[in-house]
């Protein structure tokens, strides 16, 4: 068996693994790094995959280096590189191919796969994407060619975004969700209506309450999509946005705790010594609650990929935690944030809504009504920075309460 040998070893080339890389290499100018990535594309910026769907971006316009903090010198990245199995005792992984690969310190960020759930029959016909590498998305735009009717399975926030870069390519595109809404996972339905309207506005057409039974094909690929309420949408290309799942499977009889996801401790280190795990593989806390939380935020994953790089170059530097599902997005041109606590069905929480045609605010306060601990922001996300402050920071709010509230907070009200 070849074996080759690093000081670091990172198993996976995405937003963890190299920021982690980078801020090794700011730490400690001359040990060697090798990160390892199964993608064929070298790194590259996940979050801007649907504009090569639309067309508005090219692969090099997505590609990480020399691009922000993507400039450190000396990191070898090997693609089509995929880690079969970790090797604690003799400090190695064994690669897909049989041979390995020695490191004195590792880091996993491996990153999450989608989930295709299994009771939808034909997933595996041509013309069926979950969008997530760049190679998916280079499929899909060729896809469009031969597609006039695209149906997304899933109202999440991705499929979202496909679902517009297919509109702007002249598709017609239907979504169709279980949820009485879109983006369930970031807020509840009333909280989404005027993320609604504007999807209704841009052409969308969203069915809701309705999962998808199976996917039918001919010699051309997919041809339709039949409902759990018994009716069928012919089309030509479906994409399934049914969130992901953690690619931990290597770790198998490694001795390394898994929960879901690699379980890691404040300042990302892994159960066994020298061994670290950031970004979507791994479990880490939130910092309002303190319960174990994953995320698929590339923002998360920068954040705790450096710290994780800063571990292991020797500089002890704590990971502040997921702060819950921070998005500031947009969609439709409609721009929102959702922080911290937002589903609030459940709960004695202190909750302050305000509507206009164009904005939507929601504020939701501990029942004490001392501590803001969420919040969404649809139509005007100005601020935004210092209210998630507020909720990471846990402050006692009682001296500024009525200008969270009225929408007038400011850096003062910090400094009294």
């Amino acid at each position: 068996m070849s074996e080759h040998h690093s000081k670091y070893v990172i198993v996976g080339g995405s937003a963890a693994g190299m920021a982690a890389a980078h801020a090794i290499r700011q730490k400690d100018a001359r040990g060697t790094i090798t990160v390892l990535s199964e993608e064929p594309d070298a790194p590259y910026f996940r979050p801007l995959i649907p504009f090569l769907v639309s067309g508005r971006k090219q692969p090099d316009e997505v590609a990480l280096a020399g691009r922000g903090p993507y400039t450190g010198a000396d990191i070898t990245v090997q693609t089509g590189t995929r880690v079969a199995s970790l090797d604690p005792a003799a400090r190695r992984v064994v690669l897909e191919d049989g041979s390995a690969h020695g490191y004195e310190k590792i880091l996993c960020a491996t990153g999450s796969r989608p989930y295709i759930p299994p009771e939808i029959e034909g997933t595996e016909a041509e013309g069926v994407f979950a969008l997530r590498t760049l190679a998916d998305a280079r499929r899909m735009a060729a896809r469009v060619e031969r597609t006039e009717h695209a149906v997304m399975l899933g109202g999440g926030l991705l499929n979202l975004k496909a679902a517009f870069a297919l509109l702007e390519r002249g598709l017609k595109v239907t979504l169709a969700v279980y949820s009485p809404e879109v983006l369930s996972q970031l807020m509840e339905p009333d909280d989404a209506r005027l993320i609604r309207r504007a999807l209704d506005d841009a052409g969308l057409t969203v069915t809701t309450g309705v999962a998808a039974h199976g996917i039918t094909a001919d010699a051309s690929g997919v041809s339709g999509v039949t409902l759990d309420n018994g009716s069928e949408l012919p089309c030509q290309m479906v994409c399934i946005g049914k969130g992901v799942r953690p690619n931990v499977e290597f770790l198998e009889g490694s001795g390394v705790q898994v929960d879901g996801g690699i379980v890691a401790d404040r300042y990302t280190g892994a159960s066994l010594p020298d061994t670290y795990a950031a970004g979507d593989v791994a479990v880490t806390h939130e910092p309002v609650s303190g319960a174990p939380i994953m995320t698929a935020l590339w923002t998360n994953a920068v954040e705790m990929g450096r710290c994780a790089g800063m571990n292991m170059s020797g500089v002890k530097t704590a990971y502040a935690g997921t702060f819950g599902i921070l998005n500031a997005t947009q969609v439709a041109d409609e721009p929102f944030v959702a922080m911290g606590v937002v589903h609030t069905a459940q709960g004695d929480w202190e909750i302050h809504r305000k509507a206009t045609a164009t904005t939507f605010r929601k504020l939701v306060f501990n029942p004490e009504g001392t501590r803001l601990v969420g919040a969404v922001f649809v139509g005007d996300i100005t601020n935004a920075g210092l209210y998630r402050y507020v909720i990471r920071e846990k402050m006692d709010v009682t001296g500024f309460k009525r200008e969270i509230i009225d929408h007038t907070l400011h850096y003062g009200h910090f400094t009294r």
